[in-house]
């Protein structure tokens, strides 16, 4: 079984992996573990400690204020090995008992990304979608001067020049490969994630695209759109150095996840304390606490395993919506073609991680990116998310974090949504579709009522 060691060695090791001016190896911090292979090409991760903002918060709780703490005596580091007993609790148990500085051993299950099963025709076209969200634009809300990453397969900028018929360009120096991934940004060969950059462009042309192949590191899964999710923790360390490097007026950062887990297989039973699917406490989560509590915008697909026509590797017999997908800190986007019915395959509520998911939809099933081929639509759970993180970055043009955090702007999205079915909240399209006019009027009120957006200049 795949697993993340979660540990607090020495002191001057913590520091060597928080500081990005040393270096520490698997080696370095973890030495030798009995029963485990260890992989040393996996450059350990710092995990910051959670900490209550309140003197009588409770120190075990996620529900509160935190800050998170990257101090040596707080931080504790990833490593990443396999476990081939057939007995893996036992080994656990003396693992733990013979290595003290091993603070807990997670699930490191395998993602995948998250295309539409079913072959039906799109319906529309992507120039539908862009006028769909026309309200931005009329706006001057583009993108401008806002950090958007696809963690996905990687983008081919190339194919999104010829398709868009304009200049597309990707910020290597702050973008980032999975260890042993061999590729420059912005020219990995098309697909997923090509796809991914495609649909955030349609309402945020001129944001910058960051490129994070996380699931090129292809180990145990089943397809090219597959990796481990010790490379999407590593990749939000790395998007938490990009954040703080943004001056805190200006910035900006929207992170698309068009990928999830499929099967509890790969993962420890729900109740474990290293269980992902169920579990707020696993290290990823942590992290994707710790990244939006610094201040980025986070997106996830809520997969494609609806009721009516689920994705072949769902093995969730219910509550798909697991782990990150369902983060409470993060918007969860279920499918809509444009002419705004539900697609059968975007998977319903509850949110194993919150209940309420997925938080609201975006549109999807339309042709758009041709990374499938000239007919093939960009489909599933896949392509709602990038188009609801462009809208998103669309917003963050003129409202960075300063402005609005990234509570406030989740809050806005669901209260502003167009509403389907049911009055309110329902499990098949959460609060409802995005819709951009009334999310600009909202935001003009804001202004209006004293919360003044921010202008920024273009990178």
């Amino acid at each position: 079984m795949r697993v993340l060691i979660q540990m607090r060695p020495e002191r001057d090791l913590v520091e060597a992996v928080v500081n990005p001016q040393l270096t520490a190896t698997t080696e370095d911090v973890a030495g030798r573990l009995s029963g485990v292979e260890l992989d040393q090409s996996f450059t350990p991760v710092a995990v910051p400690r959670p900490v209550p903002t309140m003197t009588d918060g409770d120190p075990l709780s996620l529900d509160q204020p935190l800050r998170f703490s990257m101090a040596p005596q707080d931080a504790t580091v990833l490593v990443r090995g396999e476990i081939h007993d057939y007995d893996t609790a036992d080994r656990i148990a003396m693992l733990s008992l013979a290595h003290p500085e091993i603070v807990q051993i997670s699930a490191d299950p395998v993602i995948e990304g998250v295309p539409t099963c079913g072959g039906d025709s799109p319906v529309g076209d992507w120039q539908d979608v862009r006028d769909l969200l026309a309200e931005l634009g009329a706006d001057n809300l583009d993108g401008s001067g806002v950090a958007l990453a696809i963690t996905d397969t990687g983008i081919n900028t190339q194919h999104l020049s010829d398709e868009l018929d304009r200049p597309i360009t990707v910020d290597a120096a702050r973008s980032w490969n999975p260890p042993g991934v061999i590729g420059q940004p912005g020219r990995f060969p098309v697909n997923h994630g090509t796809m991914c950059a495609f649909d955030a462009l349609i309402a945020a042309p001129k944001a910058t695209l960051l490129d994070i192949p996380v699931l090129l590191s292809q180990r145990h899964g089943p397809t090219v759109m597959s990796g481990l999710l010790s490379d999407a923790v590593a990749a939000y360390s790395h998007l938490l150095g990009v954040l703080a490097a943004m001056p805190e007026d200006k910035r900006a950062l929207v992170v698309s996840n068009s990928w999830g887990s499929f099967s509890p297989r790969w993962d420890f039973p729900p109740g474990h304390p290293g269980n992902y699917s169920d579990n707020r406490a696993h290290p990823f989560n942590l992290m994707v606490t710790a990244l939006e509590t610094a201040g980025a915008d986070i997106l996830f697909a809520a997969g494609n395993c609806g009721r009516d026509c689920p994705d072949g590797r769902c093995e969730f017999t219910s509550r798909p919506i697991c782990g990150a997908n369902s983060h409470p800190r993060v918007l969860s986007i279920g499918g809509v073609d444009t002419r705004g019915d539900r697609v059968g395959y975007s998977s319903q509520g509850p949110g194993r991680l919150s209940s309420e998911k997925p938080d609201v939809c975006a549109y999807t099933h339309f042709e758009g990116s041709h990374a499938f081929g000239p007919h093939a639509p960009d489909s599933g759970t896949s392509a709602a998310c990038p188009v609801a993180a462009g809208v998103v970055a669309a917003i963050r043009t003129h409202w960075p974090v300063s402005a609005i955090k990234p509570a406030e702007l989740r809050t806005l999205l669901r209260r502003t949504a167009d509403d389907l079915g049911a009055a309110g909240f329902d499990f098949d399209t959460g609060f409802g579709v995005i819709n951009p006019s009334a999310i600009m009027d909202a935001l003009r009120r804001r202004q209006k009522n004293g919360h003044r957006s921010r202008s920024r200049s273009r990178r």
